[in-house]
């Protein structure tokens, strides 16, 4: 199972994987379960509410997860966010929850944010 950090699900919404590593789109290749953290489906969308993207998170979610089988990860929120207590290397609510949702889970992480891979050492860009 491989996790997707936001700016992967916005970047494969669009057909464009092009800017992650060979290593990552590898990976993705061979994943057959994609997983997003809630979190992303609210980013996604507060970046639709303030111009950055078109496209809103559950269009996103609705597309992907017919083209790749994209779902949403439904481990307990209150795991996650005692996880998240301990992600004290960002200000950043969302990475913060992002990264605690995959390390709870124990998952690669697919991330272009090179913050990200240096503080979690299951992320690969």
């Amino acid at each position: 199972m491989i996790y997707l950090d936001t700016h992967v699900v916005e970047a494969a919404g669009q057909g464009n994987l092009r800017s992650l590593s060979k290593e990552a789109r590898r990976l993705m290749d061979r994943a057959t379960e994609f997983r997003i953290s809630p979190m992303v489906l609210l980013e996604l969308e507060y970046l639709r509410e303030i111009g950055r993207i078109r496209v809103g998170a559950r269009e996103v979610l609705t597309r992907l997860g017919a083209e790749i089988g994209l779902r949403v990860c439904e481990l307990p929120f209150n795991e996650v966010a005692l996880q998240a207590t301990s992600e004290s290397w960002t200000r950043d609510v969302f990475d913060r929850v992002i990264v605690a949702q995959a390390r709870v889970a124990k998952a690669v992480l697919i991330t272009r944010d090179t913050t990200i891979q240096a503080h979690y050492n299951k992320a690969i860009g």
